[in-house]
């Protein structure tokens, strides 16, 4: 089985952010969302991946990822002109060959990996296999319909949606799948979708599977989902104290980077703090994480991401749920807390 991960895409709902990044290299946890995806798919055993990358970005994902991810080679194709889900398995068909492949978009965060997924799939044999999630808006997904336990049908984005069932971005397929791609016209938006490929192989008689996700789900589309995102893996952190603690107390789960300090700081974990950063006379609350070689003087901040390089000083009130961009500097007071979500290298000073 290989691994096929789609990376393209240009992350309009994330801008300014995605204006120097791909949305797929956000960091979530202290590292970027595709570096979790690779670690899953390696995970379960998968030793060849595909990445479909975009003219736009792909220069980026790849320094980011490599030629191989501990072991599991890593192979880029580049899709032109993005045109659906099932456009970019298309895309990938040579590259796939005759195998069985494990399809990840490349915005999804999943707990738990994807290992028990990959063993029911191989263990049950259907001829393609989804994995679902209860959502509030189904409307915003594709969906699933069933009769009675039996999935009958999904569709697109449903203005009337018949269950609150949704796809998660992540699929099972046989090499079949193909040839029911080769044969799909165009939906109503003008792309090829994955839910018409599956809808044809349900057509032809074959058996597609599927599966409820334990524990949560993310597709981080929006700012609010990469800070809720982040939050649900700090939740799995492991401790670390690689850096120096001068006075403070900490609480809860910290990972401290390697020739970081924290001084005179308040941590409520989970917390992650970069290597290198610099925290004094601060708190940080459940859910932030911290960038590399950030400078944070002063600040009281909880659930959100500070990327690297990042200068926070003398804020008199909270920062919360906030996204900032790599090499940001905030400064000044505030009269009141703030929810920021910030572009790189950008300046905010609040005067006194």
């Amino acid at each position: 089985m290989k691994g096929l991960v789609l990376a393209g895409g240009k992350g309009t709902r994330l801008r300014p952010l995605t204006n120097t990044r791909a949305k797929q290299l956000l960091p979530v946890a202290g590292r970027p969302i595709l570096h979790h995806i690779l670690d899953d798919l390696r995970i379960a055993g998968i030793s060849e991946t595909i990445m479909i990358i975009s003219p736009q970005t792909g220069g980026l994902i790849r320094e980011a990822c490599g030629m191989s991810w501990q072991g599991m080679e890593i192979t880029y194709v580049e899709q032109t002109h993005p045109k659906g889900l099932a456009h970019a398995v298309s895309t990938a068909r040579t590259a796939l060959g005759s195998d069985d492949f494990l399809m990840f978009l490349g915005d999804n965060v999943l707990k738990g990996g994807v290992s028990r997924y990959r063993e029911a799939f191989e263990r049950e044999k259907p001829e393609a296999m989804v994995l679902l999630s209860k959502v509030d808006h189904p409307e915003q997904f594709g969906v699933a319909a069933f009769k009675g336990e039996r999935l009958s049908g999904l569709v697109e984005k449903p203005k009337i949606p018949p269950s609150n069932l949704a796809l998660v971005g992540i699929y099972f397929f046989r090499p079949s799948v193909h040839e029911v791609i080769a044969h799909l016209e165009p939906s109503g938006r003008g792309e090829f979708e994955i839910t018409d490929a599956l809808q044809g192989l349900m057509d032809r008689g074959k058996e597609v599977g599927h599966m409820r996700v334990d524990g949560w789900w993310k597709d981080t589309g929006q700012p609010e989902d990469i800070v809720e995102a982040n939050r649900l893996l700090l939740e799995g952190l492991e401790d670390f104290r690689g850096g120096e603690i001068r006075g403070g107390r900490t609480n809860g789960i910290l990972h401290l980077g390697e020739g970081a300090l924290l001084e005179d700081s308040v941590v409520d974990g989970p917390v992650f703090v970069g290597a290198g950063a610099v925290v004094r006379g601060c708190s940080l609350g459940p859910g932030t994480a911290i960038g590399q070689g950030c400078r944070l003087q002063t600040v009281e901040i909880t659930g959100s991401i500070v990327m690297d390089h990042c200068v926070l000083a003398a804020l008199t009130h909270p920062l919360v749920d906030s996204l900032i961009g790599e090499g940001c500097s905030v400064q000044g007071s505030m009269d009141s807390s703030m929810r920021l979500v910030l572009g790189d290298r950008s300046c905010l000073g609040v005067p006194d």
